[in-house]
C-alpha cells in the first residue's frame, strides 16, 4: 500500500458515480454507513511519506456528507 499526504488543494473535482452506479456501494455501506455516496476524482500534489518524492497525481476517492473522504488512491502520476 502507497502512504501519501496530498500538498494543498485538489483541484479539478469530478464526479465519477453516484449511489448504486458505485460498484463497490455495498462495501462502503457496511464499513462506513448510510448516506449519498459519490466516486469522484481529481488533481492534487501528493508527498510519499516513505522517501519524501512531491508529484502531481490523479486521485481517485469515496466521499458522503457526514462521513467525508475515505478510501483514497492514487490513480495515475502525472
Amino acid at each position: 500500500m502507497v502512504v501519501f499526504e496530498i500538498i494543498g488543494a485538489i483541484e479539478k473535482i469530478e464526479t465519477i458515480a453516484v449511489g448504486e452506479r458505485i460498484r463497490d456501494i455495498e462495501w462502503l455501506r457496511k464499513r462506513y454507513g448510510s448516506g449519498r455516496w459519490r466516486k469522484l476524482k481529481g488533481f492534487a500534489m501528493i508527498r510519499f511519506l516513505d522517501d519524501g518524492e512531491e508529484c502531481e497525481a490523479e486521485i481517485h476517492w469515496y466521499e458522503a456528507y457526514g462521513v467525508g473522504k475515505v478510501e483514497m488512491k492514487i490513480k495515475s502520476i502525472l
